[in-house]
């Protein structure tokens, strides 16, 4: 169905009607110079004058229909889909997300092969917010600051595309736990009760920000937001040298007691994610959470058609200016034509 978001804007469709007959036109007996050239040529050659009124509304039909199509694109006109109704989970899940310079310890393995913690975070939340049919979804990237990616929507083609666009050191190189939660309770705050749910991932400990972890975390419990924090990182690598091999915990600046203590506070639970594997079990974990029920929403898809009537005024408005440029022509020809006779004639004389 074609609708219209801003109807009212066609109400200016009489205005160049109005302007041409109210307003008086231009006096051209002001002109500081008057030559009547072409009228005593119009005389020389024996034309009689031409009464422009006869053509007017002719004239003013192309013109007339470019400024209804400008008008029709400025009311932007819509296409309204059928009704589309969706399940609604109730659920509001809030990921948040660690691009501290950390995250690009390459102590995973993904298909074979040494990684970094973000692509292997990445990679797995792929799949994570595909499953999430229903879900509201929104997205928190951090560092030293704390940024909000996505807020909270069913669109979850954009908020994949968001965190794959995302990258090590984007946010700042330290880590603002504490500034995430503290973001994420103000997006879920508004969201009904028992729903408000915050996926916490991090491979450290609390390092900048204005607010620690553990008061962002009370905050957040009451508010009814759970926390579910994964603390990501191998706990031991071999790491080659001159002197030879030694193994090495990659994981030792991870504050696990931190994010225990924030899940216990809010009712969540603390996950430990050494590799990848560890890590899909875990979402996979976080897919079994419970929904709360909620009605149906129905939505109209739309499209935009505003182009449409856009482009047909643009080109009319060459036409337009093609059909001057030719009526032009053709008169000077006619010009040319009916002078030169006239003027070997009076030159004879």
């Amino acid at each position: 169905m074609l609708e219209l978001e801003w109807p009212w804007i066609l109400l200016a469709l009489p205005l160049p009607f109005l302007v041409y007959r109210l307003v008086p036109p231009a006096n051209k007996n002001d002109a500081p110079l008057h030559i009547p050239f072409y009228g005593q040529l119009s005389t020389l050659v024996g034309e009689e004058r031409v009464d422009m009124d006869i053509h007017t509304g002719r004239r003013l039909i192309l013109p007339g229909l470019i400024w209804a199509l400008l008008l029709l694109a400025a009311s932007k006109p819509v296409w309204l889909g059928e009704p589309v109704t969706m399940q609604d989970s109730g659920r509001d899940l809030m990921m948040a997300v660690d691009l501290s310079g950390s995250m690009e310890m390459n102590d995973m393995v993904l298909n074979g092969r040494q990684v970094d913690r973000l692509s292997a975070t990445k990679n797995v939340l792929d799949d994570f917010i595909e499953r999430r049919r229903g879900d509201r979804l929104g997205l928190i990237l951090f560092g030293t600051q704390a940024y909000l990616q996505a807020p909270l929507t069913f669109d979850r083609t954009t908020v994949k595309t968001l965190l794959n666009e995302s990258g090590i050191g984007m946010a700042g190189n330290q880590t603002a736990i504490g500034d995430a939660l503290g973001l994420a309770v103000k997006q879920l705050r508004q969201r009904p009760e028992q729903s408000r749910v915050l996926v916490l991932l991090t491979d450290g400990a609390n390092t900048a920000g204005q607010i620690s972890p553990i008061q962002a975390a009370r905050i957040a419990k009451e508010e009814g937001i759970k926390i579910y924090a994964i603390g990501l990182g191998a706990e031991e690598v071999v790491e080659r040298s001159l002197f030879g091999t030694r193994r090495i915990n990659p994981s030792a600046d991870l504050d696990e007691q931190a994010l225990q203590e924030m899940a216990q506070l809010t009712g969540g639970e603390y996950f430990r994610a050494r590799n990848v594997d560890e890590l899909n079990r875990i979402y996979a974990l976080l897919d079994e959470l419970e929904p709360t029920a909620q009605e149906e929403e129905t939505f109209r898809p739309s499209k935009n058609l505003f182009f449409w009537p856009l482009g047909l005024a643009l080109v009319l408005s060459v036409l337009r200016a093609a059909l001057e440029i030719k009526g032009l022509r053709n008169r000077l020809m006619k010009w040319q034509t009916l002078i030169k006779p006239t003027l070997r004639r009076r030159v004879a004389r």
